[in-house]
């Protein structure tokens, strides 16, 4: 090797780990925002004059068919703004590898269980994202009469970028949060970080990453 080639190789590894050092620090600074705006979360029942409809975001099944922790907590915010206000309730998600049912049946069977009436429950069994979510609810309360605000029900954490694509959908929104599972904080946040550079990337810079 000579001795340019021996001089020009530490600049090449330098560069490479202050680009590294770059990346974790713009992506603990996006975590930091996820913290922030998560901080501004509604996490009681609107008005009901706020809300038309009820739209129940999906999250993991059980292998026994029955909602996780978080996706309870959930259906249980979203309950108790349908007793304040008896109007639809779309839930939506598809079946994952390792879901025995699509999330929408689940979520809908826990609903009718703590007495949601069966035919005010709108199901989307068919998104596997929080943009299909919103997407394929919009078509099921499209031309359904005297609905005009929604409010959409999730966890914490997401309900800032559920309010930002649902806004981009054109919605009429509020948002109502959930709790986290204080064990799982640390990977709902990284992932959700995650979440918000792909949303970035496709309403800014157009990437085909939906």
């Amino acid at each position: 090797m000579t001795e340019k080639r021996k001089k020009a190789l530490p600049k090449v590894v330098k560069l490479l780990i202050l680009l590294a050092a770059a990346v974790v620090i713009a992506y603990a600074g996006i975590v930091a925002y996820v913290c922030i705006r998560e901080g501004s979360v509604p996490t009681s029942v609107p008005d009901a004059d706020r809300y038309d409809a009820i739209i129940v975001l999906g999250a993991q099944v059980k292998r026994d068919g029955t909602p996780n922790v978080q996706l309870g907590w959930r259906l249980d915010a979203a309950y108790d703004a349908y007793v304040q206000k008896k109007v639809p309730v779309v839930v939506c998600g598809a079946q994952g590898k390792d879901e025995p049912v699509p999330e929408a049946e689940a979520m809908k069977t826990y609903l009718v269980e703590k007495g949601v009436q069966e035919q005010d429950i709108l199901t989307d069994p068919d998104s596997f994202n929080t943009n299909q979510n919103l997407k394929n609810a919009a078509a099921l309360l499209n031309g359904m009469q005297g609905i005009h605000k929604v409010l959409i029900v999730t966890s914490d954490y997401h309900v800032p970028r559920a309010m930002a694509l649902a806004k981009d959908l054109g919605f009429d929104a509020c948002g109502m949060g959930s709790p986290c599972k204080p064990e799982y904080w640390l990977r709902n946040h990284a992932r959700e970080a995650l979440s918000w550079c792909k949303y970035w990337g496709v309403k800014y810079l157009h990437l085909p990453l939906e």
